[in-house]
């Protein structure tokens, strides 16, 4: 009887599955409706107060999106203000809602992959994953890798769909 050879294993294939690197840490909305006068109005005075004693620990550690769930007008200041807050407690934020703060991760993920690990290689993203991720990433995943990889691969290292080969020169 011959030996099974596992050729996928040998191979300079490599298979980057984004379940493993993307951030699992809370995604909470910071909600400024809750610091307007009768739900309507932002008094500078009464919102600074309020703004310092605000229990920032709860946002240790979590990626926060800044946003106003009236219609309100807010001073794109007052945006800015919260973010000092959150400046030395939260992982990250954004000023907008919970779909710009997941943009916001997958932009900061991506750009953290280091290009030379799949310079000139086969590289297959892995798709099926028990975390959600945004169809965003993938895009994203495309442009950072497209220009530097040799082939670009969708599925199972066992079983792929052919995205990009690298023409040859």
């Amino acid at each position: 009887m011959s030996e099974i050879i596992n050729r996928v294993a040998q191979s300079s294939l490599l298979s980057l599955n984004l379940e493993e690197i993307y951030p699992k840490e809370e995604r909470v909305l910071f909600d400024l409706q809750d610091f307007l006068f009768q739900g309507l109005v932002l008094r500078e005075k009464d919102f600074r107060q309020s703004l310092k004693g605000h229990d920032w620990e709860n946002y240790r550690g979590k990626w926060v999106a800044i946003s106003c769930s009236v219609d309100a007008i807010i001073p794109t200041w007052a945006y800015m203000l919260v973010a000092t807050y959150l400046q030395p407690v939260a992982l990250g934020f954004v000023v907008g809602n919970l779909e710009s703060l997941e943009q916001s991760i997958v932009d900061r993920l991506v750009d953290s992959l280091e290009e030379e690990k799949f310079q000139n290689r086969p590289v297959v993203v892995k798709g099926c994953s028990s975390v959600e991720i945004p169809l965003y990433a993938y895009g994203k995943l495309v442009q950072k890798l497209q220009p530097v990889v040799k082939s670009l691969m969708f599925g199972e290292p066992c079983s792929t769909v052919p995205l990009y080969k690298k023409p040859k020169s």
